[in-house]
């Protein structure tokens, strides 16, 4: 069978097809499955009485979004751009563990979209993937997104329709612990994201530039170091394929740095988020340590260092003692030009010019892959009774990527799927054979890397690196595991997750 590519056009092909999908869900086997499989859709009962074993203790929180166009100013430039309520960062979604969430959606789009709760562990039906977990929200409708949150920390939410997400359709998630055991006085919560949309062209003509494609009217100069070389040492070479013009820190490029308020001697817990397409961010504070505290949502033994890298769809908690003066909190693309940043301010100094920011961070550097779980989240000791082998394949000479030499087609999702059943412990073992970095991702679930390592949804793989997890099998249903390098997962570099009987 011919595979094709995972691209805008079979996606929304696919969504036009998504009545198949419902279809599917009342009976035992989906397009693809190997025969035998009787696969756990979305509407299966065993699903719902899976849901019905997460609790509701606290409140029902209800956030309202609207996708749409909106006009807007980037780094001095007038543009109009795609995102939620009009805002070049989604509105701040916060709860606490035990509340239901309700989050009604209206699609003011011309095409569908859909929300995608990054690093959540909920009910499959609300994971937000077109043709796989749901029909799409088709253009002028609306849709409501319900589940319960069992789970505190740092997540973030974004449009899970091809390169969507690459204009401003995204935002931060953040679940308080009614019983936090971390102390301190303030918080930043912080979304960092690369740029390009409409400096000039769209993420669109990006990804056709670097697959070789036509239609580049407008983007010679804005595209002119498509597909070069970007390296950094930190990542194993090549640090991706998109040169961006402007890097935003909650929005805002440097000219126009945000500023947060605050005493000498303040303790501050920074949330950073990193929502980039192709950028991973090297983040720290010149001349001073910070402590790590959490990945993706989950507590680490606590590590002071000069600075932290986060791979695409990763997140990072730290803590920062507040000194007297600007203090700039640094987020550096990894391996290529530019910088965005925020400022610190207790009332007295001088704020620093974008022109005089340091370019480098240097020291002790590290990121949420090479981080221990703390005790109190790791996995029960067992072993595993699933194994899979995912390669991580493809590479820049066609600009296809894919798992195991195989290119997602939305028409078959089921189609070379990691098959799992319930209550099992899951061990994968991704294996790069590219020459690139790729942040992994798995959907619906938390895994810990190999000995003690952290939990996490989200993983930096190297060129020619093998990175082996461990999840257990407590979320049944059809989940998406892909590369949260946006281009990456649009030509093909995604898998499926898939519960059987």
């Amino acid at each position: 069978m011919m595979v094709t590519h995972f691209t805008r056009r079979t996606f929304l092909d696919a969504t036009l097809a998504a009545t198949a999908t419902a279809v599917l869900a009342s009976c035992t086997t989906g397009p693809g499955a190997r025969a035998g499989a009787d696969r756990i859709l979305s509407t299966d009962p065993v699903v719902a009485r899976y849901e019905a074993r997460r609790t509701a203790n606290g409140a029902t929180v209800t956030h309202n979004l609207t996708a749409g166009t909106f006009d807007t100013v980037v780094a001095g430039t007038a543009l109009t751009t795609w995102g939620y309520n009009g805002t070049l960062n989604g509105p701040l979604i916060r709860a606490k563990t035990g509340d239901l969430l309700k989050v009604p959606v209206t699609n003011n789009l011309a095409e569908p979209t859909s929300v995608h709760w990054h690093g959540l562990a909920l009910r499959n039906d609300a994971d937000g993937v077109p043709g796989v977990t749901q029909k799409g929200i088709a253009s002028g409708s609306d849709y409501r997104y319900q589940f319960f949150l069992n789970q505190p920390g740092t997540y973030w939410y974004h449009s899970h329709v091809d390169m969507q997400r690459e204009r401003a359709l995204s935002g931060a998630l953040i679940i308080d612990d009614p019983n936090e055991p971390m102390a301190y006085d303030q918080e930043w919560v912080i979304l960092l994201d690369d740029w390009l949309d409409g400096l000039p062209g769209t993420p669109d003509d990006a990804l056709n530039a670097l697959a070789g494609g036509s239609g580049m009217s407008g983007m010679d100069s804005g595209m002119s170091g498509m597909g070069s070389t970007f390296t950094s040492p930190y990542l194993g070479g090549d640090a991706g394929d998109v040169p961006f013009p402007v890097h935003l820190f909650n929005g805002k490029a440097p000219q126009t740095a945000e500023v947060f308020d605050s005493r000498p001697g303040s303790r501050i817990r920074l949330r950073i988020i990193n929502a980039a397409g192709d950028t991973a961010y090297r983040v720290g504070i010149p001349g001073q340590k910070i402590t790590l505290t959490h990945t993706d949502g989950f507590p680490v033994q606590h590590q002071q260092v000069d600075a932290v890298v986060l791979g695409m769809g990763e997140r990072i908690d730290a803590l920062v003692t507040v000194v007297d003066g600007y203090t700039p909190v640094l987020a550096l693309p990894e391996g290529k030009d530019g910088s965005a940043y925020g400022l610190i301010r207790t009332g007295s100094g001088t704020p620093p010019s974008p022109g005089r920011m340091p370019s480098t961070l240097t020291g002790d550097v590290t990121d949420g892959g090479q981080l221990r779980a703390d005790e109190s989240v790791r996995l029960p000791s067992r072993s595993p009774t699933r194994r899979h082998e995912m390669r991580l394949t493809g590479g820049m000479h066609s600009y296809d990527w894919s798992i195991n030499g195989r290119t997602f087609n939305m028409d078959d999702p089921y189609a070379g799927a990691f098959d799992v059943s319930l209550n099992e412990r899951v061990q994968i073992t991704m294996i790069n054979d590219t020459m690139m970095w790729h942040p992994m991702h798995l959907h619906g679930h938390s895994f810990q890397i190999a000995g003690n390592g952290a939990r996490k949804d989200t993983v930096i793989v190297r060129p020619g690196e093998t990175v082996t997890v461990e999840f257990d099998a407590d979320n049944p249903g059809q989940w998406l595991v892909h590369c949260h390098n946006a281009y990456h997962a649009a030509r093909g570099m995604i898998g499926l997750v898939s519960y059987v009987r």
